[in-house]
């Protein structure tokens, strides 16, 4: 008897395909089925996708948000979103994944290890207050050897526990929290959430900022150009944003203000300036580019974004605290140049 034809398999009528993160290994490449781990205490209070990357280190960060959004990390046998904070005892069911082998990585030099240490402002047994130069990420990834976080590690081998407690742009000078413990960590996103930590920047504009404008409260939406370059602009369906201003003293061309981000996002005291019609001087992103020319012509180098300050309460102590980071030599150079220029009348 001939088997009915919804029986008969053909090459093309093959069984389902096994999702991307089921196939096999490759050459050059490992794999690691299905875990299930159950959250500690030191762990506590962690987003997902950041507990994920700490688990899975080799594992890209574009792979990490896809397989929370299809639903193959599960807590405690539920879907969950990036931003989902953990608790003590959670169980996180990590999929089956394959990675690429790392190649040899980069170590920092002693050179730059010594820097990082010399630009330590602030340093007790919960946390340390870097004065992060310019130039530098802080954190490795696309394209990228080693950030501030990498080259702290380097440095300090026998440390246990260094996480970054937030970030600056890489163009960005000025202060950042590193904790070194996870207590301290927890402690010090808890009042960033609350905005109870007030931070300071000071940026070089173009223009004559008018004082009278002390607020900027439009909101923010992250994009992406073709080339795959993100940005931010401001649109009523982006997120809402708050930045303070104050205007320190003006230059022929430009003036010096002082922005306090009162919520955190994404270029969001670069992209406030320039709705403005004041984009900070150096941003290549969100400059135009006659005014751009101009400003390196002038010889400015780099972006005129400085960390300056941060007020906030110590870890375990809950003392005040109030630190200042001075400016690099770039910064403060343009900066006392285009005071001279004022002066002379040029």
């Amino acid at each position: 008897m001939s088997r009915s034809p919804r029986h008969r398999r053909t090459p093309s009528q093959s069984s389902k395909e096994p999702p991307a993160t089921a196939r096999s290994a490759q050459p050059g490449e490992t794999r690691q089925g299905v875990r299930k781990v159950v959250v500690d205490e030191d762990n506590a209070g962690q987003r997902v996708d950041n507990y994920l990357m700490a688990q899975v280190r080799d594992l890209p960060r574009s792979i990490i948000y896809r397989i929370i959004r299809k639903g193959e990390v599960r807590v405690n046998k539920g879907r969950v979103k990036p931003d989902t904070r953990l608790k003590a005892g959670d169980e996180v069911r990590i999929p089956p994944v394959t990675r690429r082998e790392k190649p040899a990585q980069v170590v920092p030099g002693a050179r730059v290890q010594n820097v990082m240490e010399g630009a330590i402002i602030f340093e007790n047994d919960q946390m340390l207050v870097v004065n992060k130069p310019s130039g530098i990420a802080v954190h490795g990834g696309s394209g990228v050897d080693f950030g501030l976080i990498e080259v702290l590690r380097a440095a300090r081998p026998q440390s246990k526990f260094l996480e970054l407690v937030h970030r600056l742009d890489r163009d960005t000078s000025g202060l950042i929290m590193v904790a070194k413990k996870r207590s301290a960590l927890r402690y010090l996103q808890d009042e960033l959430r609350q905005k109870r930590i007030r931070k300071h920047y000071h940026a070089l504009v173009s223009g004559q900022w008018d004082p009278a404008v002390a607020r900027v409260s439009e909101p923010l939406l992250r994009f992406e150009l073709k080339s795959g370059e993100r940005r931010v602009r401001v649109d009523a369906a982006g997120k809402e944003s708050l930045t303070l201003f104050r205007c320190l003293k003006q230059f022929s061309g430009y003036t010096l203000v002082q922005a306090s981000p009162v919520t955190g996002r994404t270029h969001q005291i670069r992209v406030h300036s320039a709705w403005a019609g004041h984009p900070i001087a150096g941003d290549d992103k969100y400059m135009d580019d006659v005014s751009l020319k101009a400003f390196r012509s002038a010889g400015g180098e780099r972006l005129m974004l400085h960390a300056r300050a941060l007020e906030f309460t110590l870890p375990s102590t809950g003392e005040p605290i109030r630190l200042e980071a001075p400016y690099d030599d770039a910064f403060g150079s343009i900066v006392s140049k285009f005071g001279a220029r004022l002066e002379t009348g040029e």
